[in-house]
């Protein structure tokens, strides 16, 4: 199976600004189209970092008066940026970027691992082409039950496991994936519930041998 990929679900229209953009120019383009960042280009549309909401909170931040209350984790943020007027200052570098053909769970690891809200993408040639958000990745749970019961039947059990259409029965009930039927000695019932894990939309996955209704588990999707 195919997971979806990052061009698939990313917006291309994308907000930009350059390192020489003044802070005041920045907030107004946040506020303008509502959106909480805004990457910064080179001069061939490369990205070289993130401005966002938080960054331009440090000017309030880094100017609150002496014995003002502590910040939540005890400390007060660097003056660096509290005291920047342009992106180039204000911005974090360097940016974390995606492949425009990266799948929606490459893209969903690497925005875990650096605890981050959205990727900017980039083409072969590092130019910005868009940026994928989380709401953006969550989009693929919207498939509709009949289309994961579709590509479940035609991509693992044909295609992949090299199984006749009408050999499992398939449900889907808002993404939970029941398999009933009794399978051919050289599939196992892992191997076929992973393949349906691995199909976009699924939440969870049940496997009931001939006889067994109602007796199987519930695997959940692995983040």
């Amino acid at each position: 199976m195919k997971h979806r990929r990052v061009r698939d679900l990313m917006s291309d229209a994308v907000v930009r600004v350059q390192r020489g953009t003044p802070f005041k120019e920045i907030a107004h383009l946040l506020l303008e189209y509502d959106i909480t960042a805004v990457p910064v280009v080179d001069e061939e549309n490369r990205p070289v970092g993130v401005v966002s909401e938080a960054d331009l909170l440090q000017k309030m931040w880094g100017q609150e008066p002496d014995g003002s209350p502590e910040y939540a984790n005890g400390s007060r943020p660097a003056g660096g940026k509290a005291s920047a007027t342009d992106a180039a200052g204000l911005m974090t570098s360097p940016a974390v970027c995606a492949r425009d053909t990266w799948s929606v769970v490459d893209a969903a690891r690497v925005m875990a691992r650096h605890g981050i809200k959205r990727l900017l993408v980039v083409d072969e040639g590092g130019q910005l082409t868009g940026v994928v958000s989380r709401s953006d990745l969550l989009r693929v749970f919207l498939r509709t039950d009949r289309a994961i019961r579709t590509e479940i039947i035609e991509e693992a059990l044909v295609k992949t496991l090299g199984l006749a259409p009408s050999s499992v029965q398939v449900d889907v009930t808002h993404g939970h994936v029941v398999l009933s039927g009794r399978l051919p000695g050289h599939v196992s019932a892992p191997a076929l519930e992973e393949h349906c894990r691995n199909v976009d939309g699924v939440v969870a996955v049940e496997f009931r041998a001939a006889g067994e209704a109602g007796a199987g588990g519930s695997v959940p999707v692995a983040s």
